[in-house]
């Protein structure tokens, strides 16, 4: 009786477990972007994701759907809350937005939440002007905030992502006070808000910096990483511009899938991501836009997060 009551517990346990086919996928896969059409990680989705249909990678096509909010929250909650877990459903991570909002609170997801896939790219924050602005430098954005304290208005996509940790650390390592003003429709919106003269300043993605500047419509005045861009070789660090800020607000990019996702399929979609974001139309498309590449599989995603987890805890406490 014991054995009849033990098999009826599993056959229940893995009828209620999500299952996979052996010829996964059979159907369309639908990627959540947590931020709006036109945007970095929405461009760039749909760049790295255009080959899925190729019977060489996934065998079907990735469609993108689009659901911004309140810095990434309102997708990434439905990606941990809502979406069904069966291998169909995935999402584009951005970190260290959405860590840190976790570490911040009044969210339904952490790391715990999901399954790295692998990652695409790493998109460095820039401080940004509209073109016609007084300001050159970093030096002269920092003067002016230091004789009008709180009154240096700039733009980013939200609160506790990328654009938002860049700022605390300006405001630390520069010892001004700024007024970060966070947008609802998170970094076109911003870039947007800088274009039209709504702010004085922005921080945002180095692929939409440099695909504005190129237009003529800003001007980037420092990057927030340890090292200068391929894409902007004239353009300074913050450190180089005499700021202690390191690398903590580049925003790596990549795929996930909520937890609950069978290992089957994770398993699968982590055997072909990477070569499918390394394929030579995506390298120049990416190149093209201004976006830089950094691949990782699922383990160096793994331990990427937790290594951004221990800084992001150190960096927020007190906030």
């Amino acid at each position: 009786m014991t054995k009849i009551l033990r098999g009826l517990a599993t056959a229940l346990l893995l009828a209620a477990s999500p299952a996979v086919a052996q010829d996964y996928p059979d159907r369309p896969v639908m990627m959540m972007v947590s931020y709006g059409a036109g945007g970095a990680t929405d461009f760039q989705a749909r760049i790295v994701t255009m080959t899925a249909g190729n019977e060489d990678t996934l065998g079907q096509p990735i469609a993108i759907i689009n659901k911004p909010g309140a810095g990434g929250r309102v997708g990434w909650n439905w990606l941990a809350t809502q979406a069904e877990a069966d291998g169909y459903a995935l999402g584009v991570y951005n970190i260290p937005h959405f860590i840190a909002q976790s570490i911040e609170g009044g969210v339904e997801y952490s790391v715990d939440s999901f399954e790295p896939i692998a990652n695409w790219g790493a998109d460095p924050a820039v401080f940004i002007v509209g073109a016609d602005s007084e300001f050159n430098s970093m030096r002269d954005v920092v003067a002016w905030a230091k004789e009008n304290p709180g009154k240096l208005t700039f733009s980013g996509a939200g609160l506790f992502v990328g654009h938002h940790i860049a700022a605390l650390q300006l405001e630390a390592a520069a010892e001004v006070k700024l007024a970060y003003i966070p947008n609802n429709s998170g970094g076109a919106g911003a870039m947007k808000a800088v274009i039209a003269g709504e702010v004085m300043g922005g921080i945002n993605n180095l692929s939409d910096a440099f695909r504005a500047a190129d237009a003529g419509s800003v001007k980037i005045l420092g990057v927030f990483d340890t090292e200068r861009s391929s894409f902007l070789p004239d353009v300074p660090t913050l450190q180089e511009a005499g700021y202690d800020i390191d690398d903590s607000s580049v925003n790596y990019r990549g795929i996930m899938a909520p937890k609950g996702t069978p290992q089957e399929a994770i398993d699968k979609l982590a055997a072909v991501m990477p070569a499918m974001f390394a394929d030579p139309n995506v390298m120049k498309q990416m190149e093209a836009g201004g976006s830089p590449i950094k691949i990782m599989t699922r383990q160096e995603v793994i331990e990427m997060w937790a290594a951004r987890q221990k800084t992001l805890e150190k960096l927020l406490a007190g906030l």
